[in-house]
């Protein structure tokens, strides 16, 4: 009888934080914008966050599979118009080289999905709010450093009202 009820307490809790991850997702889908990079895109990326500065050929060349030069530079001019990219005049071709650091870049996305959710209605943001909890629970050290970020937080709030 008392390892019955202790499955059942397990199973409960999986069923409900898997309910929670579900629900989560869809609000994701819905409240925020599809990624702003294509897979090429995100190739391309990984290529100049590892290399710096480039050009098209040496993109070409460190891509890793065969692709036309023609579709590197257009990849390149649209990681360009999407502000990936700062590009300067070098001779007769441009230097590409990344406007953010990757960690930057996932800095940001990571800001934009939060706020996507808090931005919707109020349960969304409680949702996110216990996910994250119930998730970094899991591990006391990560735990900690979420507690130590929100009390850095408040500090910084109350020294703005002061």
């Amino acid at each position: 009888m008392r390892t019955d009820a202790i499955s059942y307490a397990a199973l409960y809790d999986r069923l409900q934080l898997r309910y929670c991850v579900l629900i989560v997702i869809r609000l994701f889908k819905r409240s925020t914008p599809q990624s702003p990079l294509g897979h090429l895109e995100s190739c391309v990326m990984d290529v100049m966050w590892s290399g710096g500065e480039s050009n098209v050929r040496d993109v070409a060349e460190k891509i890793g599979r065969p692709l036309a030069y023609t579709t590197v530079m257009t990849t390149l001019d649209r990681l360009f118009k999407k502000g990936m990219l700062q590009r300067r005049k070098s001779e007769r071709a441009f230097l590409y080289s990344p406007r953010l650091s990757r960690p930057d870049w996932e800095r940001q996305r990571a800001g934009e999905l939060v706020a996507g959710f808090l931005a919707g209605p109020r349960k969304s943001g409680d949702l996110l709010i216990s996910c994250l909890v119930e998730e970094a629970g899991r591990d006391a050290a990560l735990l900690d450093e979420l507690e130590r970020k929100i009390k850095m937080k408040r500090q910084e709030l109350n020294r703005r009202k002061s």
